[in-house]
């Protein structure tokens, strides 16, 4: 009896733990060549993808450096991806935000990974 309250224990308090892991917003800097480096950014809309993946660049350089981009590639990562295109993924998202307005429960089908900015920088010395 007390092994399996035990056991029920430490299963309830580890099944606890991993509903509170979260997907990282950014990714840790990959160096290239000519001292450039490229981090990615995720997010639930391409905005939020793009400045998490600027906060990684910045976290990169040193302080007495700023990135500057050399190029950008944002891409819609969602659970609609090669279903439909992204405007009709916008859509259905739209319609399924009014449809848990209304019955009050959250229908959102929007991830926080639904997007996908990766940035290739060099850090820049500040003048």
């Amino acid at each position: 009896m007390k092994k399996t309250l035990i056991v029920s224990l430490f299963g309830g308090l580890a099944l606890g733990l991993t509903a509170c892991a979260s997907t990282p917003t950014n990714t840790l800097a990959i160096q290239k060549e000519n001292n450039q480096y490229e981090v990615t950014g995720v997010g639930k809309t391409s905005l939020i993808a793009k400045n998490n993946a600027v906060t990684a660049a910045q976290k990169t350089c040193t302080r007495s450096t700023s990135p500057v981009v050399v190029d950008e590639k944002t891409a819609y990562q969602g659970v609609l991806k090669g279903v439909v295109d992204e405007q009709t993924g916008k859509m259905v998202e739209a319609a399924a935000g009014v449809i848990g307005t209304f019955t009050g429960k959250n229908a959102s089908l929007a991830r926080d990974d639904d997007y996908q900015t990766t940035l290739t920088f060099y850090c820049k010395a500040n003048s």
